[in-house]
């Protein structure tokens, strides 16, 4: 695939210190297309097969993430290297072994390169809760955690945080919580994926990614404990490559 000139800029001196997964409902050919015709780019995209193409030199800011937060970090641009998988469902059906096996390679690379925390490994939605949905319900992120990438959670982990607080306990891993409801369905699309419906029509999913009400229940409230106290020891014990 030739590859045209993407959209960049310089990172002004920021030091690259997350991983940013997302997904594009293309080829990469396609892909590429859309992204010079939107004024987009990314670092690297995965094709369903497992190709890796490099489109953005890691040095350069991507313009991936748009507007971004993470545990009080706005514009992850500028930190950040992006990462696009091409998923016709938008991340709604499941990825091919391939397609996540070249993905986990690319990641320890890139991780290990430019020693990131582990618990910087994240999805376009946890960063941008309000306006995207990807890599979407079906991506494993178990998987990659348990392959050292991302965090996961032991369930038996939630006694040992006391709040029940949902707005707290989900701006202790990270999440902007000025739209609540938003940030909880994306921490459900990352560590409750059994929550979020299937939509069929893609445009929908883009259109309205937070739409639907997802129930708090006790069970809910263990799991965001769960999850909560992992980044909560991780920000003590940064992870060291």
């Amino acid at each position: 695939m030739k590859i045209p000139e993407l959209p960049f800029s310089e990172r002004d001196n920021n030091k690259i210190s997350f991983l940013i997964v997302h997904c594009c409902a293309f080829s990469p050919q396609k892909a590429v297309q859309s992204f010079k015709q939107c004024d987009v780019s990314a670092h690297y995209i995965v094709s369903g097969k497992g190709k890796i193409y490099h489109l953005v030199d890691d040095k350069k800011c991507a313009w991936h993430a748009g507007k971004s937060f993470w545990n009080g970090i706005e514009s992850l641009n500028k930190r950040s290297i992006g990462i696009e998988l091409s998923s016709p469902s938008l991340g709604q059906n499941k990825y091919s072994q391939s397609q996540i096996c070249a993905l986990i390679s690319l990641l320890k690379k890139l991780q290990k390169k430019y020693h990131i925390p582990t618990q910087n490994i994240l999805g376009h939605s946890d960063i941008a809760p309000d306006r995207k949905p990807d890599p979407g319900k079906a991506f494993p992120w178990k998987k990659l955690a348990e392959n050292g990438l991302g965090l996961w959670y032991e369930i038996k982990d939630a006694n040992k945080i006391k709040s029940d607080n949902y707005d707290k306990l989900l701006r202790m891993i990270g999440y902007d919580t000025s739209n609540l409801d938003a940030a909880v369905c994306a921490f459900c699309r990352h560590y409750y994926p059994s929550r979020i419906k299937k939509i069929a029509d893609i445009y929908a999913l883009l259109d309205t990614p937070y739409a639907q009400q997802i129930e708090m229940d006790k069970k809910f409230l263990r799991r965001i404990k769960a999850v909560a106290y992992a980044y909560d020891k991780a920000s003590k014990k940064p992870c060291k490559i």
